[in-house]
């Protein structure tokens, strides 16, 4: 087992080729299988990972691809997402996620064979998303499970399907803690989150060294991140999110420049500002934000502040 280097750049594992790399690759099992159990709160023996397409419905249909698509030894599916990059919104209550995720919960749970078999022993679903932005800003727990309940009682309807959020920006506090005394799951967030920050390197080590399986996944990281062409792929990868959203936000001002002057102004600031948030939110460091955006230090680091509050 070896700790991250203090100086070394480390790829995000909150990037989802990087997760899913961790996550597949031969010798990950007891990682996912730590996981998984820390994820849905059950013990789990052992795990499978399957294709990531789920079977067609129809000819003109799109073909889903999951990002670590699991069965687990009691037959149990589950669905692992990382949501590295903020998706496209409207009234910011992340409908458009919400509804990847039911969307992706049903047709994995209905991809199950019935025949000769009752609806009610059909094996259980999870859909797990680990996503890097604040997605229900009103609850302040960083993990939230939703199942299927009555709308007043909250009598259980059936436990067959569970979506399950894991907000890796409601942290801040979790990462202050001792690593004695984080769960199994705040351990894994804090990995996920902070491995690709040199401030947070040594009680990221900490929490590496304090499981197994995330020491098996720390080298997991580390050989990813040794790796010229994955190195490559990232950066390529990087390049295209900036420049599309460089490319909104553009479009964006463009047409505010039909207003008077000082729309314009405050567009083009709002451009920047858009630009700087969504490289936050991607853990990118503060100089590469200066340096592509021109907003002052100052102004980055309230942006960062304000995000942390959200």
């Amino acid at each position: 087992m070896s700790l991250l280097p203090m100086d070394f750049d480390i790829l995000p594992p909150s990037d989802d080729r990087v997760f899913k790399l961790i996550l597949t690759s031969p010798d990950s099992k007891p990682v996912l299988i730590d996981l998984i159990a820390a994820t849905i709160r059950r013990r789990v023996v052992d795990v499978v990972v399957r294709g990531n397409e789920l079977p067609l419905g129809d000819a003109e249909e799109k073909a889903e691809r999951l990002d670590v698509n699991c069965r687990i030894d009691d037959g149990s599916q589950v669905d692992l997402e990382m949501q590295a990059s903020y998706m496209e919104e409207t009234g910011g209550e992340h409908k458009n996620l919400k509804g990847k995720s039911v969307y992706y919960l049903c047709d994995l749970h209905s991809s199950q064979s019935s025949k000769g078999r009752r609806y009610d022993e059909l094996a259980q679903t999870y859909q797990v998303t680990f996503c890097s932005y604040t997605v229900f800003p009103k609850l302040p727990d960083y993990a939230n499970s939703f199942s299927m309940r009555h709308d007043t009682t909250n009598d259980l309807l059936s436990d067959a399907i569970h979506v399950i959020y894991v907000e890796l920006s409601k942290l801040n506090e979790i990462i202050k803690k001792s690593v004695d005394d984080m769960t199994d799951l705040e351990k894994w967030a804090v990995f996920f989150r902070y491995a690709d920050v040199p401030k947070y390197r040594e009680t990221v080590n900490k929490v590496i060294e304090s499981k197994e399986a995330l020491q098996m996944a720390g080298d997991l990281l580390m050989s990813v991140s040794k790796d010229e062409h994955e190195r490559a792929v990232f950066r390529s990868r990087r390049m295209y999110q900036s420049d599309l959203e460089s490319n909104i936000a553009t479009a964006e001002y463009r047409g505010e420049k039909r207003g008077e002057k000082r729309g314009e102004i405050r567009g083009e600031r709002r451009t920047k500002l858009t630009i700087a948030a969504n490289m936050l939110k991607r853990n990118r460091p503060i100089d590469e934000i200066i340096e592509y955006t021109e907003l002052t230090r100052e102004e980055v680091e309230n942006l960062r502040d304000k995000l942390l509050q959200q």
